[in-house]
C-alpha cells in the first residue's frame, strides 16, 4: 500500500511539473511570436487549462503534507484532549466543505458535458470535472487523518507538523 502510495502521489508531483511546463512554454512561445505579429489562438487556452490543472492537483499535494492553510496557534495551547475534538472537528469541516466541492463539480460537468472550449475544442466537462478529483481525494485524506486519530493515537502534533522537503508524508509512514 505504501509503494501504491508514493507512486500515486508522486504522479500527481509529476503532472503538476508538466502542467506548469505546458503553461510557460505556451505563453512564452505567444509572447514571441507576437512579436512578429503571429501568435496561436489555442495557446491561451492550453495554459490556462494548464494552470486550472496545476492548481487542483497543487490543493490535493498540499492537503497531503499539511501544508495547506492551518493556524494552529490556538491548536498547540489548548489541553490534549480539546487538541483533538477540534481536529476532528476541522476535519469534519474539511469532508464537508470537499464534499461540497464534489457536489457542486458533478453538476456542472454534467451540465457542460456537450460544450467544448472555442480555440481548443477541449470538453469543459474535463476541467469542471478535476473538482470532483481534488474533493474526492481531499475527503480521503481527512478521513485517513480522522483514523490515524482515533484509532492509530496518533497525537495532534505530528498529524499538524509540516514534513521537510526531502521527508515522506507521515500519511504514507502510516498507511503502509
Amino acid at each position: 500500500m505504501d509503494k501504491f502510495l508514493k507512486a500515486l502521489f508522486k504522479t500527481v508531483e509529476v503532472l503538476m511539473a508538466v502542467f506548469l511546463a505546458i503553461m510557460i512554454v505556451m505563453l512564452f512561445m505567444n509572447v514571441v511570436l507576437r512579436q512578429f505579429g503571429k501568435g496561436f489562438v489555442w495557446s491561451e487556452e492550453i495554459a490556462r487549462i494548464a494552470f486550472i490543472y496545476l492548481v487542483y492537483m497543487g490543493t490535493i499535494g498540499a492537503a497531503r503534507d499539511n501544508r495547506h492553510l492551518l493556524i494552529d496557534s490556538v491548536l498547540t495551547r489548548i489541553p490534549e484532549i480539546a487538541q483533538k475534538i477540534m481536529y476532528c472537528l476541522v476535519q469534519f469541516i474539511i469532508i464537508w466543505m470537499m464534499g461540497m466541492l464534489t457536489v457542486g463539480s458533478w453538476g456542472i460537468t454534467m451540465q457542460n458535458i456537450h460544450d467544448k472550449w472555442v480555440a481548443t475544442h477541449y470538453p469543459t466537462f474535463m476541467v469542471w470535472g478535476v473538482g470532483l478529483l481534488t474533493g474526492g481525494s481531499i475527503v480521503i485524506l481527512s478521513l485517513v487523518n480522522i483514523v490515524r486519530l482515533i484509532f492509530f493515537k496518533a497525537s495532534v502534533a505530528d498529524l499538524i507538523k509540516v514534513p521537510d522537503d526531502g521527508e515522506t508524508s507521515s500519511v504514507t509512514k502510516e498507511i503502509g
